[in-house]
């Protein structure tokens, strides 16, 4: 096992939600997030972990709903907490989502100063009727200021979320945000498709979204204009210049352990899995509340490592799978794997197993054979 944890904290404030969102996020004032705070305040410090030393960290991650939202101040006082339970490496990422529409110059100077490396801006579209359509709170103009204070801030790690197969979204204007965006030349680039979930308004209307074929030409320019910009894919849908590899990312894809705090927050630490509740009301009344707590088995272990692991570019490791399992690949999932190679999906070399080009388009499919339920293992 890893000897150091990922730490995410979860800030569920926006000023409104987005039309395609659907994650735990909604407004909230001021006194709201202070009350918010203090909980995540008292669920960092009553974490119990190694009671001889500090457990070691090397990435945090601050995500939502916005974090951006919320006035600097309190940000400073969860990290400090953090870094005062936790012993939280000199030289470790530490990542916060921005919303251009609620940052400015002096949330971003505070954001360096107080040790925060690497920011994740939430663009999505260079073009506002598509920033509307989504029901996003800023401009083009709005993020260019934020990239630029980002900079003059110091920042040396940025990444921009993008999406595509937006309603309404056309090939021509797709390329141009591309464009736009490589220019601008940020560290990372995170490129999703639209997915239209239940119980969003977005899942409740009559869109106009590309066809299936419009989307898989957005797919397959992404890949192909994000590579010319010299951009390495090196997960699914993560695109970065050399050395700037999402480190927090990583760490989920390649079975580390992880905690995380606030509402609706999971973690995976010694063996369990678990999550917090999901309602931040409760969350507000009495603090976080464990729940789907499981103990993962070895069977359990191996799936996660195996359909995580062929996400990434470089694939799974059959060393690594060895040394933590003390099974081969082959030995456990070899019929999946041999039909999957036969088919051009998946590709051995030297130690690697992973996805082709064509079993990228079809990771979904692949990933499922290396679920094992009660019927296979």
């Amino acid at each position: 096992m890893q000897d150091k944890l990922s730490i995410y904290v979860h800030l569920p404030f926006c000023v409104r939600k987005c039309l395609y969102c659907d994650f735990v996020s909604g407004v909230g004032n001021e006194n709201t997030m202070g009350s918010y705070v203090n909980k995540l305040l008292d669920e960092i410090d009553s974490f119990i972990g190694d009671k001889d030393e500090k457990l070691k960290v090397d990435t945090i991650f601050f995500g939502g709903g916005t974090p951006s939202v919320l006035p600097a101040f309190m940000i400073d006082k969860i990290l400090c907490k953090l870094k005062s339970v936790f012993a939280v490496d000199e030289d470790g990422e530490i990542s916060i989502e921005v919303n251009p529409g609620t940052s400015d110059k002096e949330k971003l100077d505070a954001y360096r100063k107080m040790g925060i490396n690497r920011l994740s801006i939430g663009l999505q579209s260079t073009w506002d009727e598509e920033l509307r359509t989504l029901g996003r709170i800023h401009t083009y103009k709005e993020f260019l200021e934020v990239y630029k204070w980002a900079r003059e801030a110091g920042f040396t790690n940025i990444n921009v979320d993008l999406m595509s197969a937006l309603p309404g979204q056309s090939k021509e204007s797709y390329e141009e945000t591309l464009m736009r965006v490589t220019a601008l030349g940020p560290e990372h680039i995170s490129a999703y498709s639209l997915i239209v979930e239940e119980g969003t308004p977005f899942g409740e209307m009559e869109l106009n979204l590309p066809d299936e074929d419009t989307e898989r030409e957005m797919y397959e320019m992404t890949r192909d204009i994000l590579a010319d910009a010299g951009y390495v894919r090196y997960e699914i849908s993560n695109y970065a210049k050399a050395g700037y590899e999402c480190r927090h990312n990583v760490g989920y894809w390649t079975g580390k352990e992880y905690l995380g705090f606030g509402v609706a927050a999971a973690s995976y630490f010694q063996g369990k899995r678990w999550k917090n509740q999901d309602n931040r009301d409760a969350y507000l009344i009495k603090g976080a509340q464990r729940e789907e707590e499981i103990v993962l088995s070895l069977e359990d272990k191996m799936s996660e490592f195996m359909f995580l692991g062929l996400r990434m570019s470089k694939g799974v490791s059959a060393k690594r799978f060895y040394e933590g399992f003390g099974k081969t690949p082959d030995s456990v999932f070899g019929e999946a794997i041999e039909r999957h190679i036969k088919n051009g999906l998946l590709k051995e070399e030297g130690d690697a197993l992973f996805l082709t080009s064509k079993g990228t388009d079809l990771a979904n499919y692949v990933m499922s054979d290396f679920i094992l339920d009660e019927n296979n293992r």
